[in-house]
């Protein structure tokens, strides 16, 4: 996918986004109160959601057919997570209305790496509004990989954000440096807190993940110090890096990244705890960054062949949404060229496609015979 005209590229993104505001609108209820409610009980499928009985027979399938899958390798330029088993293999659905399906190694924790980038863009468009990240970060499509300093220049040369958008390595750390906080532990609440409210839960740091990153995070050092260069960070570019590396380095399970995105899913109302996380607004957008810019440098082709907003990470996770439905995710460390997980991949473009859920498509129906005249 190449950067293209940008108007192009910010027609498409509202495009999308209107898009997934349309599909998630039968999801939304009434916000509820402040107070953390309790996991809701079982309850009967919403109109238009698969039964338990489609959700389970698709994830079996999809882990039965990619479990044996010994393509990618795990991601070595971060040594703790080359020593990750690449056997691990793990999916999980949450749906809109609350029901959840997983197997595999499920309650296996792995870092969540870019995945949390979209979520954390989230909180900022909540801070700033949504028109003013979009000028401050952008939302186009770099089609270079995610921690390019190439993109930030030719963004620069052609006066839009030099950061291209929250879902690269330097719209990541801008993102997180733009956040509303006196001092790093402010900032620091900031990013733990929208991760564990969108799952449902607090989210710990793998304190090994996050000492192996820093220590061979020269490039991204080099990316925020472009930045504030830049202007476009505002304060200190080593303390919205630090923060921005330990968010990377956050534990979460396959559990965990399918009420993340089921949140996104049912309009920002998290359907395990009934808090709404952002608004609904808020979460078409970042549902629509993440089809144009969610696999990388193979967004276009996830987008093309799957059709449903999409992150991954380089620990081996993936999460994808189909608004006002359910999302599922799956985590296999084993990465494919440009930093995505191949079984998951897979496996997620196997339940997807059995249980109809191409934002894009448009269900047939019957033709009907023109009355006598």
């Amino acid at each position: 996918m190449l950067p293209g005209n940008r108007s192009s590229w910010r027609a498409l993104v509202a495009a999308l986004a209107t898009i997934v505001a349309a599909t998630g609108a039968s999801a939304q209820t009434p916000p509820p109160s402040s107070a953390q409610a309790a996991p809701r009980p079982p309850t009967p499928p919403a109109a238009g959601l698969p039964s338990d009985a489609e959700f389970q027979a698709a994830m079996q399938k999809a882990y039965a057919a990619n479990k044996g899958v010994t393509e990618g390798k795990n991601a070595d330029y971060i040594p703790a997570l080359a020593k990750v088993d690449p056997s691990l293999f793990g999916i999980a659905i949450l749906t809109a209305d609350g029901r959840v399906f997983s197997v595999g190694a499920d309650s296996h924790a792995f870092s969540i790496q870019s995945i949390s980038k979209p979520f954390v863009a989230a909180r900022l468009m909540s801070e700033m509004g949504i028109e003013n990240m979009e000028k401050k970060i952008g939302a186009n499509a770099t089609g270079l990989p995610f921690n390019s300093i190439e993109a930030i220049e030719r963004n620069k040369t052609s006066e839009d954000p030099p950061t291209g958008n929250p879902l690269v390595n330097a719209g990541a750390i801008a993102t997180v440096g733009n956040l509303k906080a006196a001092n790093s532990t402010e900032r620091w609440n900031s990013v733990q807190g929208t991760l564990s409210a969108f799952a449902g839960r607090n989210l710990p740091v793998d304190d090994e993940i996050y000492k192996s990153e820093a220590a061979t995070n020269t490039r991204n050092r080099s990316i925020a110090d472009l930045l504030k260069a830049y202007e476009v960070i505002p304060g200190n570019p080593a303390e919205a890096l630090d923060v921005y590396t330990r968010q990377c380095s956050v534990a979460v399970n396959v559990k965990d990244l399918a009420a993340m995105g089921a949140t996104l899913a049912a309009g920002g109302l998290n359907p395990l705890t009934g808090k709404q996380v952002v608004s609904a607004d808020v979460a078409a957008r970042t549902l629509a960054l993440m089809m144009t810019a969610g696999l990388y440098e193979d967004s276009g082709t996830w987008a093309f062949d799957v059709g449903v907003p999409a992150k991954s990470g380089v620990g081996g996770g993936i999460v994808a949404v189909v608004p006002g439905k359910y999302a599922v995710a799956a985590f296999s460390p084993p990465l494919d060229k440009a930093g995505n997980s191949v079984r998951a991949q897979r496996a997620i473009e196997s339940i997807v496609k059995d249980l109809g859920g191409n934002v894009f498509r448009v269900a047939q129906r019957p033709t009907r015979k023109p009355a006598p005249r």
